[in-house]
């Protein structure tokens, strides 16, 4: 063994890892494991000095010594180097208190539709997505709402000026998220059991409880044997899961071309009621448009307003809050 070999390796590798250093507690680990008295390196080579040749002392002492001071001096430079307080700026007080970066917070209208997700999985409910962009046979010709029907007027929509018409019809933006349901149905067999959360487009007039673009979560439920009970159950469930308890809900009787029967979904709003969306059973024409037997199978379907829920939970009593993006109002959710 070439012990002189050893003691510049042992210098080397010590002024590499000194250097390298960041903090006092660094520098006592590297005293400890480079000079320390009972574990460190110098007192295991020391120990292999004793196996030199008497004629190779001599020189071996001094490279040893010499080594040792390196270390040593190199260890006390880099310490006072860590020790010495930060160059301070013209005019900069490091004493004085930072000023924090204000944190981000989840917007409400997600941390709605994430729980409105966690919810739904609960019940067995898969998540899917559509496009916001539809054509009009997933809009409306597939959901059973004929050509002469109020919601196809263009003042109604949103319809997209483009070149040349898709196969389905011309493109809007999507007025409902039913669109979703088809295009489910359209590629899996039942049963079906989905929930879908996503951006909708109609012409509105803006006011407290309205906006041309707002959230809904569509629900989907296709198998044998589902029944109204099934829907008004699960609404209820999916209400109190979000509310609490003590909400109230109630079912109106109502129409929709792609469900019968269907029912309004109100929850209490005060002294008042305020409608959170529509549901009923999926409509046999629907069921057929997507290659289902309505002798076969049943279902529900049901469409939320996510920012109407989202006021009752918070006690925002005007949607366009959600939008301002105000972030004195954010900041308190």
């Amino acid at each position: 063994m070439n012990l002189l070999q050893v003691l510049d390796d042992y210098q080397n590798e010590a002024l590499q890892v000194i250097s390298q250093c960041g903090e006092l507690s660094d520098i006592e680990e590297a005293r400890i494991r480079f000079l320390g008295k009972k574990k460190g390196r110098l007192k295991e080579i020391q120990t292999q000095l004793s196996t030199a040749k008497p004629e190779e002392r001599p020189e071996l002492g001094k490279r040893f010594n010499a080594a040792k001071n390196a270390v040593e001096a190199s260890l006390n430079s880099r310490k006072d180097e860590l020790a010495k307080p930060v160059k301070q700026a013209a005019g900069l007080d490091v004493t004085l208190p930072g000023i924090a970066s204000p944190l981000g917070k989840r917007h409400p209208i997600s941390k709605t539709i994430s729980e409105f997700k966690e919810i739904a999985g609960r019940l067995g409910f898969d998540v899917a997505d559509g496009p916001e962009v539809e054509d009009d046979y997933h809009n409306f010709v597939a959901l059973n709402i004929p050509d002469d029907h109020p919601a196809r007027d263009p003042l109604d929509n949103f319809y997209l000026s483009v070149a040349q018409e898709g196969a389905g019809g011309p493109w809007l933006l999507r007025s409902q998220t039913s669109t979703v349901q088809i295009r489910v149905m359209e590629q899996v067999p039942p049963p079906v059991r989905i929930v879908s959360t996503g951006r909708v487009y109609r012409p509105d007039t803006i006011d407290a409880t309205h906006s041309c673009m707002f959230h809904q979560m569509e629900g989907l439920y296709i198998d044998k044997h589902v029944t109204m009970s099934n829907l008004k159950t699960t609404l209820k469930m999916i209400a109190t899961q979000y509310l609490g308890d003590d909400i109230a809900i109630r079912f109106r009787p109502s129409f929709f071309p792609f469900t019968e029967p269907s029912v309004e979904v109100d929850i209490q709003w005060g002294e008042s009621w305020m409608e959170v969306g529509g549901a009923g059973m999926v409509d046999p024409n629907v069921l057929k448009a997507v290659g289902y037997d309505p002798e076969e199978v049943s279902g529900f379907a049901f469409g939320l307003g996510i920012e109407r829920l989202c006021m009752k939970r918070y006690g925002v009593k005007d949607i366009r809050l959600l939008y301002e993006n105000d972030l004195r109002f954010l900041s308190q959710f």
